[in-house]
């Protein structure tokens, strides 16, 4: 069981400096991740182990089979004309035949002479197996990460586009507690299959919230330096559960890229506080200062015409008002 920690007063999102990035700025968004794209392939991806009876890991992963073909045929139906009793008899018949095939592919491919004598016995390797992809293609979860300083190096350099981009800070709120949660690293990532069948059979919560700390929630050691924080919530972007506080722009953000993003969220009912980093002299650590909006909006927008009008406003010199030849020999 996990234990629920209170969560920083502040939250960092190291992000780049692309049009995404803006746009989710200015319409308060964030992105739920698909966790099959993030940079360590062993995040999200637990081990499951079998420490069940043929039996329940057979009923285990034909619930999970029906339930993840009739959620394919539901979607599919909802978005055509075929609905109603018939329909929905159609897609139990169709999952039902599905986990059947699958659970009977499974006992065939358990009776190949090839498999080494021992335990575990094939087919409870396999049921294991299926089980676990089963388990993982069916968390449809999405993950956003954030950090809890502004000022590491290793995150500007690897999620901020080498202090290209900029730190979005925001201020966690009630609605967003729930779903907040905090990175464990180490550990194990293995997944009893009791508590794979105790959620998935018998519908207990403990078990479920167990599982969804060891898929989302666990990495490895060398990810410490992160200090990472999640959200967890579908996948895609969504409206923000946090409450924008602060931007902070990177050491080589385009002071372009500020003054828009400056301009753009300046408006918002909720003051939000704009910061830049700088370089402590002599040391690699870096800080932040006050974002000079008065002296930011005294140079942008800037206009190309305005030097070659300020030139032309000089007269060029007359052929008659030529300086005289002090070469005089």
């Amino acid at each position: 069981m996990t234990i629920k920690v209170k969560s920083p007063s502040r939250l960092y999102k190291y992000r780049d400096s692309s049009a995404r990035t803006v746009e989710l700025l200015c319409h308060d968004a964030i992105y739920f991740a698909d966790p099959s794209s993030f940079n360590d392939p062993l995040d999200c991806r637990p081990s499951v182990e079998a420490d069940s009876d043929v039996g329940t890991l057979r009923r285990v992963l034909q619930t999970l089979v029906q339930r993840r073909v009739a959620a394919e045929m539901s979607a599919a139906i909802a978005i055509s004309e075929i609905q109603g009793p018939k329909a929905r008899d159609h897609v139990r018949r169709r999952s039902e035949a599905a986990a059947r095939r699958k659970l009977a592919d499974i006992a065939y491919h358990a009776t190949n002479p090839e498999y080494e004598e021992g335990a575990p016995k094939p087919e409870v390797r396999l049921l294991t197996n299926q089980l676990e992809s089963e388990l993982l293609r069916q968390y449809g979860r999405g993950v956003c990460s954030f950090g809890s300083r502004y000022d590491n190096p290793l995150l500007w350099s690897h999620y901020g586009d080498q202090h290209r981009g900029l730190c979005i800070g925001y201020s966690p709120t009630k609605w967003a507690t729930a779903s907040l949660h905090q990175v464990a690293y180490g550990g194990s990532r293995k997944i009893l299959t009791s508590l794979v069948a105790a959620m998935v059979l018998d519908g207990d919560e403990t078990a479920r919230g167990e599982i969804d700390a060891a898929v989302l929630l666990r990495k490895a050691p060398a990810w410490r330096y992160e200090r990472e924080w999640r959200l967890l919530g579908p996948r895609g972007r969504r409206d923000s559960s946090l409450e924008l506080s602060e931007v902070i722009f990177g050491l080589r953000c385009d002071s372009a890229l500020v003054h828009v993003v400056a301009s753009a969220l300046k408006s918002k009912k909720r003051s939000i506080d704009f910061y830049e980093i700088y370089e402590v002299p002599g040391t690699f650590r870096i800080k932040r200062r006050r974002v000079d909006e008065d002296e930011l909006g005294a140079h942008f927008p800037y206009r190309a015409l305005w030097a070659q009008e300020a030139f032309e406003a000089f007269s060029p010199v007359e052929d008659d008002q030529a300086l005289p030849d002090r070469n005089l020999g």
